[in-house]
């Protein structure tokens, strides 16, 4: 009761005086009731066993009451007393890199534990440095000596017992250690006071600089709209399109490129308050509220009507945009119907003034006549012209174009000299219908003329450019059609002679009229340029163009059938060439398969059929002359053939390629047959067997018909052990098995080939069973040449053993067959 009392601070009721059992059972119920009182279960822990002197029953409550009066009130973020001690000493000793505390028995046995602990709090007590963790029983007795004197911890502890046991007790280390936690406890709480303070600062400096940030960004957003809406409230037109424009790049700069970070500067003012706001809520801090007129609604307010004035500017740069398209637009109209207008009418006065009809001809009256009246209807259509013009210098007016008294002036100008037009037209006209009738024969005269001579004339121009035009034929056929249709030219010629008269005629009439009524004839027929001297030259001249043509078709005629003959000859011999090598293409392919007899007998046999093949080498050369004559002679195309001379050469030469590779197939299976002492027969089979899996018959088995093959002779095959056997055969991984690799798989398959451990055995022989061997030895049993080449390539022989010149015959037979380096 009286270690309760001292442990706890309080006071536990009075004990009873009596020496008797009872007395002591009612002391020890007393001591074991304020325990529980203080929620501690004891399991198993009665009175009377304590009275009776039980120790394990009275150890257990001794531990019991450590643990909760000197452990329990131990607490690290919320972990059990235990747990929470733990954490408390892993924390400590966090920075001391030879101590690791994982429980509270083995963690400790070294002592630097309890001398790292003492350092972290205490430093000047303990130096550190001095202390190795290989010398526990100095450690030990260091820790628990300061411990003693400087911290008033009394030795519970013995450095022999936890040296010399494997597990020291955990209850008696929790216990010690906790009296440190007790020792310390002190100094953690003057840690955790500060840490505190600091805490609270921190989040008022960080308060504030958020309030400063906020007053200091409200202020530059506010300053900045402040500075913005007069310019956005700026609607002075400009009168050019040009400058227009540039306020608009200005307006489209601002919302691109000076607009957005202020935006993002809001967004983050507004973010930064309630940040702020939330920040102050939840420590328990008054509402920030900034200084007049920078609150959030103020901002968003003046944002609003910065908003206002940017839509309001867009608006008007807009309008005043369209309307100065719709102005510029309207003024480029007036320009150049203006100045369509103005070209139209330069030197029409001058024209109408002019009195040339007085000393006109009939057909010169009759020209100008009819030219009047076109301009009559050309003047009656520009009236549109001149009423638009009007038109758009009345709109220019009314939208106050900036240049209207030029363009009404110009359209003065127009309208005055359109109504002198109208009157010296109308003058003009009266004028030329009193002269018409003068000369009205003769001016029907002359359009009868004109109209046949126009058609007349054009005839003789297109008969002149057909009879000199080159003509490019690659046919017989072709040229006959041109000689057709030159037989028809001539026979129309007649006819033509017929109306070149008619139309001569024509113009000596008009001259006997001229000199009987003495008509002045001032100039030429109005109606046309062509003269009666023109037609009779250009007449003159298709009469001598169509006999050169008559010999130009026939040389042609005549090279066409040279054509067609060389055609004929090369196709002829085309037409059997290829088919004869595609016919030898097939017999190999066969032969190369099939493969009768012994190898020699088959290598005979390819060889006089590769001699056969050779001897037909002078039809291809005639061939090639044949083609050669083709090529001088231009002709790009053969209807009688199929065949090219560039299909013929690359069939040759495939053919002499696969009878070529097809021999050097069979003299490379002699070989294997010679060195691998295979048998005809073995030979007739593998052939039989690559056959018979060769089902698509290409002298190639893909890999699904070669694992086929190999499980029908035997083979018991696993996936590892196909693929193994196909990087033998297939190393370049193509998918597909030749006879040549089938051979030399099965030949060494079945064969029975040296080894190295043969080659080996044999020098071991000439060695005189020695584990090296002598280059005179070598010498004298090897030829001259081999033993040289052996002798160059022996490592010397680095056994104990071994003699001076001794050479090792062992790792050059290995070498041999590539399983180390020669």
């Amino acid at each position: 009761m009286l270690l309760l009392e001292v442990i706890s601070g309080e006071r536990l009721a009075k004990p009873e005086r009596g020496k008797m059992r009872v007395h002591k059972i009612s002391n020890v119920n007393k001591a074991l009731d304020f325990i529980a009182s203080k929620g501690v279960k004891l399991v198993s822990i009665g009175a009377e066993e304590i009275v009776d002197g039980n120790a394990k029953m009275t150890l257990g409550m001794i531990w019991t009451i450590i643990l909760r009066f000197a452990i329990q009130d131990i607490s690290v973020e919320e972990t059990s007393a235990k747990e929470g001690l733990l954490l408390w000493c892993q924390r400590k000793t966090a920075p001391y890199k030879n101590v690791n505390i994982q429980n509270f028995h083995i963690s400790w046995k070294d002592g630097l534990g309890f001398c790292a602990l003492i350092h972290r709090h205490r430093p000047e007590l303990i130096d550190y440095g001095k202390l190795r963790k290989d010398d526990p029983m100095t450690n030990l007795n260091t820790a628990f000596d300061v411990a003693e004197k400087y911290l008033d911890i009394p030795k519970m502890l013995d450095a022999e017992d936890i040296i010399s046991t494997l597990r020291p007790d955990e209850k008696a280390v929790m216990t010690y250690v906790s009296c440190y936690y007790h020792a310390f406890s002190g100094k953690q709480k003057a840690e955790t006071a500060a840490n505190r303070i600091c805490k609270v600062l921190a989040v008022n400096q960080e308060n504030e600089q958020l309030m400063e940030d906020y007053e200091k960004l409200a202020s530059d957003l506010l300053e900045w709209i402040r500075r913005t809406i007069p310019w956005l409230e700026n609607r002075v037109p400009e009168n050019t399109m040009q400058a227009m424009q540039q306020k608009l790049e200005d307006f489209r700069d601002y919302r691109r490129l000076h607009k957005p970070p202020k935006v993002q500067e809001k967004c983050q003012l507004e973010i930064n308050f309630n940040t702020l706001q939330t920040k102050l809520r939840l420590s328990n801090r008054p509402a920030f509220m900034p200084s007049e007129g920078k609150m959030v609604s103020d901002i968003s307010n003046a944002w609003g009507g910065l908003e206002g004035a940017e839509k309001g500017y867009e608006e008007w740069l807009l309008n005043e945009i369209r309307r100065l398209e719709r102005l510029d637009h309207l003024a480029e109209k007036f320009r150049q119907k203006a100045a369509i207008h103005e070209a139209w009418t330069e030197g029409k006065e001058e024209m109408l003034q002019c009195r040339d009809y007085e000393t006109a001809s009939l057909s010169e009256i009759k020209a100008l006549l009819k030219k009047h009246e076109a301009f009559e209807s050309d003047l009656a259509a520009h009236q549109d012209r001149v009423e638009q013009i009007a038109a758009i210098a009345q709109e220019l007016n009314e939208l106050d174009y900036y240049d209207s008294p030029s363009v009404n002036a110009r359209c003065q100008r127009i309208c005055d000299q359109w109504d002198a037009l109208g009157a010296l037209t109308q003058k003009r006209s009266e004028a030329l219908q009193r002269t018409e009738k003068l000369l009205e024969t003769i001016d029907q005269l002359y359009l009868e003329f004109a109209k046949r001579a126009a058609p007349f004339n054009n005839w003789m121009e297109g008969a002149m450019e057909d009879l000199q035009d080159t003509f490019i034929v690659h046919t017989i056929e072709e040229i006959q059609g041109l000689s057709t249709a030159h037989e028809q030219f001539k026979a129309t010629l007649p006819e033509a002679d017929k109306e070149r008269q008619a139309i001569l005629g024509i113009h000596n009439e008009i001259a006997k009229i001229v000199q009987t009524y003495h008509v002045n004839m001032a100039g030429t027929n109005p109606y046309t340029t062509i003269n009666p001297q023109e037609i009779n030259v250009k007449w003159d001249k298709v009469r001598q163009l169509v006999p050169q043509r008559d010999q130009a078709l026939i040389e042609e005629h005549a090279r066409q059938q040279n054509n067609e003959r060389l055609r004929r000859q090369f196709a002829n011999q085309a037409n059997v060439i290829g088919p004869w090598i595609q016919t030898k293409m097939e017999e190999i392919g066969r032969i190369s398969i099939e493969m009768h007899g012994t190898l020699e007998d088959q290598l005979t046999h390819l060889r006089q059929y590769e001699k056969s093949i050779v001897n037909y080498k002078p039809k291809i050369d005639q061939l090639e002359g044949d083609h050669q004559l083709i090529q001088e002679a231009l002709i790009f195309d053969n209807k009688h053939t199929n065949y090219t001379m560039e299909h013929i050469r690359v069939g040759w030469e495939q053919l002499l390629t696969t009878i070529a590779r097809t021999i050097n197939e069979i003299e490379n299976q002699i070989l294997t047959r010679d060195a691998k002492g295979i048998s005809q027969d073995q030979m007739n089979e593998f052939r039989a067997s690559f056959n018979h899996f060769d089902r698509k018959r290409t002298g190639m088995m893909d890999a699904e018909d070669f694992k086929t093959c190999l499980i029908s002779m035997g083979y018991n095959l696993g996936e590892a052990e196909f693929s193994r056997i196909m990087s033998i055969v297939d190393p370049n991984r193509m998918g597909l098995v030749t006879f040549q690799a089938f051979i030399d798989f099965m030949s060494r398959e079945t064969a029975d080939t040296d080894t190295a451990d043969q080659v080996m055995a044999s020098f071991k022989v000439l060695a005189g069973d020695k584990n090296y061997i002598l280059a005179d030895e070598l010498r004298r049993e090897l030829p001259p040449d081999q033993a040289e080449y052996c002798i160059a390539r022996m490592a010397p022989y680095t056994g104990p053993d071994g003699v001076p010149g001794a050479l090792d015959y062992m790792s050059f037979s290995t070498a041999l067959y590539g399983e180390s380096d020669l």
